[in-house]
This record gives C-alpha cells, structure tokens and sequence, in this order.
C-alpha cells in the first residue's frame, strides 16, 4: 500500500513539473524563427523570382520568331448563293483557239470558278541588329535584378534587427518583473518589521501601505507588459501562443569595443538605389532607340490550294511559294511616343538620384549617432552601476534605520524609489547599448 501511494505521488509530481515546462530561446533561435517566418522577406523573394523572370522576358527579343498562319475562304456567287460561279465559253471563241493549238482540245461549254481556298504558311524572323533597343531593355532588366537583391538584404537586416528588437525587448520585461517583485518585497518587508516592532506609527504604516499597493499596481503592469511582449515575440518566430518561453540570453555586464567602420561606406538601400538609376537610365536609352530601324533576316513559306467544293479543294489547283533574304524595319512616325517614355523614365531617374542623395546623408548621420550612441552609453555604464550600487547600499541602510525606528517611511520609500529608478536606467541603458550595436550591423555589417 506505501508503494501504491508513493507512486501515485511521484506520478502527480511528474505531472506537475510537466505543466511548468519552459521552452529555452535563445537571441539566434529567436532571429533564425522569426527570419524564417518573414512575411516581407518571402515578398523580396518573389520579386528576385519576378526581376529573373522578366530578364527571360527580354532576353526572349533576342531569338527569331515562328509564326504560323491557316486560312480558309468561299467564295460566295451573290446571285445564286448555293452555286460556284461559272464561266460560259462560246462555241467561236473554242474555233479561234484551235487554230493555234497543235493538239486538238475539246473545249467546255461552262468552266467552274474555284470558289473554296485554303492557305497555309510559316514565317521566320532573326533579329540582327537593333540599334540598342533590345540590349538596353536587358541592361535595364539587369539592374532591375540588382536592385531586388539588394533589396532582398535591405529586408533581411531590418526583419533581423526587428527579430533583436523584439527579444530584447521581452527580455527587459522580464528584468522589469523582478525588479518590480523585489521592489515590492522590499516594502512589505518594511511594513513586517514595522509592525513586529510593536504598535506601529501610524503615519509610516500609511505610507507603507500606499507604498505597497502602489508597488502591486508596477508590478501588476509589468507582467501585463512581459506577456505581452512574449505573446508577440511567439507570433513573429511562428511559436505556439500557449508555449512559455524561458529567454535564455542575458543582458551582458560588460560591452567591446566597436568592431566596426567609423564611417560608412555602402548600404543595401544605397545599393537598391543606385542600381533604380541605372535601371531607369537604360530604360530611358532603350526608349529613344526605339526610333531607330531593326535589322532582321527572315524567311517565309506558303501553300495554296483551291477547288469548285470543300471535298475536291486538295485535288484542284495548289501552289507553293518560299523566299528569305534581310528586312530593314525603320519607323517613320510615332506620334512622339518614343521620346515622350525615355522622358519619362529620365525623370524617374532623376528622381531616384534624389532619393539616393537624401539616403546617404541620413543614413550617414544615422549611423554616426549609432556609433556615438554605443560610445557614450558604454562609457557612462560603469558610472551608472557605482549609482546604482550606492542606492543599493543606502536602501540597506535605511531600511535598518527604519526597522530600528531611527527614521520615517517616508525617507525610507524616496530612497527606494530612488534605487529602483536607478535599475531601470541601468536596465535601459544596457537594452540602449545592445540596440546600437544592432543599428551599426543593420546600416554597415
């Protein structure tokens, strides 16, 4: 029977421990899953997918073309629908034409008309030379590839630096938690030496008491905020929302030293841009030349065949006809549309260059306060944790001092409020550091 019930309780606990299972996530899982699970970046996916396939697209202008044609016609008798037309020969012009003839011929008082043709033919073209047109249109198609893929990695730095965002974020929540829950337990730890000590004044149980419910209300908050951050932390890394994540990577104590340029060179957006001109700028040169002629070989061949009726057309009268030789297609008049698109598209060129003057200076200005950021903040932490040391020792002191009614509740709640402003400087400050380094991967890595 002692066995029975001993398991039984190992069972239950097993259980117990079974329902309070964590699931550990690490800074590099947590990017690896919510790249992975990237809206945007499966979107500049299919636009490099899209981007190579319109190159297939232009590069396709580049080969001859087939073209086949099959045609069918009746000729119709207006008088008399439902007949073939017919020819009547008199019989003095069938005399006159066998004097000329060295072999006699009967000849028929009515010759039938074919009324029923049928053609059939095939075409092909080979483009030679195209004064341009069609190379530019390629040129342009390929920075168009370029700028996809240099979007693609725009996209993946900022779903990266996003993914970072997100779990540190939910890993200063946590942190808030327990400040919040030492905080409080710090003040009811107050109230308890209080009113051990005997009959307890009651304006330091006051504000004791107001303390605490005003400590219950940040921490209640704070673990609003911590559930929040976690439920959106799981959507984004494709987790499921009823799983409880134990976020495994800590706030670092201490910073290196910036391994990274001071200055910036080239950027992913400086890149989808520079190549939007270049896109835009071949465009432009494959439109003008769209006024100039194409060079081309081609070669054609056709076969006719007629009769009096459908049923007889193949055994009537055909003929076939081939030729190639080289075509010069030259365009005398467009109506300007030639040059009215190559404007077009030099304006968007010029309006890209804008942009791409307007990206490098604020990017390059971002970047810098990123690289002064990380400087400053990491320089003054040291400084920040004597602060925060100091608050934690005079919070000692006086939380012995009140115990020992040497001092009110009143000088004991500034000064823990005043330490735990300080953890949550402390607290930002690292979250700060750690968001700057992901700046100066997101804009130069």
């Amino acid at each position: 029977m002692r066995n029975i019930k001993m398991v039984a309780i190992l069972a239950c606990a097993t259980v117990w421990t079974g329902g309070t299972y964590a699931m550990d996530l690490s800074l590099n899982d947590a990017i690896d899953r919510i790249v992975a699970e990237s809206q945007d970046l499966k979107k500049a996916d299919a636009n490099v997918k899209k981007a190579e396939a319109s190159l297939d697209v232009a590069n396709a202008n580049r080969w001859f073309k087939i073209e086949g044609t099959a045609t069918y016609m009746n000729l119709v008798n207006v008088k008399d629908p439902m007949k073939s037309y017919e020819i009547s020969i008199p019989p003095e012009l069938g005399g006159v034409l066998s004097q000329y003839l060295t072999k006699p011929v009967q000849f028929p008082d009515e010759i039938d008309i074919a009324d029923s043709l049928i053609m059939a033919g095939v075409s092909i073209t080979q483009p030679i030379y195209t004064f341009g047109k069609i190379g530019n249109a390629v040129k342009s198609v390929k920075s168009a590839i370029k700028m996809a893929e240099a979007g693609h990695e725009l996209t993946r730095r900022e779903v990266r630096y996003s993914a970072a965002d997100i779990y540190w974020t939910a890993k200063m929540t946590d942190e808030i938690v327990e400040i919040s829950r030492q905080d409080l337990n710090a003040a009811r730890a107050a109230r308890k030496s209080l009113t051990s000590a005997g009959r307890a004044n009651r304006s330091n149980l006051v504000k004791i008491e107001s303390d605490i419910a005003t400590k219950e209300i940040n921490l209640s908050n704070a673990e609003f905020n911590r559930d929040t951050a976690h439920r959106m932390l799981k959507i984004l890394a494709g987790i499921d929302i009823n799983e409880e994540l134990n976020l495994t990577d800590e706030f670092p104590k201490t910073f290196p030293d910036l391994d990274a340029a001071r200055e910036l060179n080239s950027t992913p957006q400086w890149d989808v841009l520079n190549e939007q001109i270049q896109m835009y700028e071949r465009s432009a040169k494959s439109k003008r030349d769209g006024a100039l002629p194409t060079l081309a070989a081609t070669a054609s061949y056709n076969y006719i065949t007629m009769g009096d009726n459908i049923p007889n057309v193949f055994d009537g009268f055909s003929t076939q006809s081939a030729y190639w030789g080289l075509a010069l297609q030259v365009p005398i008049f467009s109506g300007g549309v030639n040059m009215a698109n190559a404007t077009v598209e030099a304006m968007n060129a010029e309006a890209a260059r804008q942009d791409l003057d307007k990206a490098k200076k604020m990017t390059t200005e971002e970047y810098a306060r990123a690289v002064d950021r990380y400087d400053h903040l990491r320089g003054n932490l040291k400084t920040l944790e004597e602060a925060r040391d100091l608050a934690a020792k005079a919070y000692k002191f006086s939380s012995e001092r009140f115990a020992a009614g040497q001092t009110s509740a009143i000088e004991l709640s500034e000064v823990s409020a005043g330490l735990y402003q300080l953890d949550m400087a402390l607290l930002n400050a690292k979250y700060s550091i750690l968001m700057s380094a992901e700046t100066i991967k997101k804009l130069g890595e």
